[in-house]
């Protein structure tokens, strides 16, 4: 199954939990034991998984960010978001998942975030899920 995932971010520097999206889109497939690949198709943007249960854990990642990647003038691209190209490059841009009895296997703390570093702007995951239905 392919599925894609349209989201809206609001912010520049924005951290979106997409997890509800992605247990929906593996109970959609009725795959039972399988993977969950999640790519995301923007070179200003990333996905990554981390603790959601605390939002300082996010705002504490995208501090470190920001203070190594900062937004500078002087970088040489000249459309100005460099420092988004940058920061997408180190969260990168796809993460998989295994799938069991259904469900996806994350850790009890653990979160599925689109990272959103031009925004606001109009973005889209891309969601595949192979694997048995039996």
């Amino acid at each position: 199954m392919l599925k894609s995932i349209n989201i809206r971010t609001k912010a520049k520097n924005e951290f979106v939990d997409i997890t509800s999206y992605i247990h929906e889109a593996v109970n959609e497939s009725s795959v039972k034991h399988g993977i969950c690949y999640l790519y995301v198709p923007h070179t200003t943007a990333g996905i990554t998984i981390n603790e959601g249960a605390d939002p300082s854990v996010v705002k504490d990642i995208q501090s470190v960010l920001s203070k190594h990647v900062p937004s500078n003038p002087n970088y040489l691209h000249s459309e100005g978001n460099s420092d988004a190209h940058i920061k997408s490059t180190l969260v990168g841009m796809s993460e998989v998942v295994s799938i069991d009895n259904g469900r996806l296997i994350l850790g009890t703390w653990q979160s599925v975030f689109f990272c959103e570093f031009d925004g606001p702007r109009n973005r889209r995951i891309i969601v595949k899920i192979l694997g048995d239905k039996g």
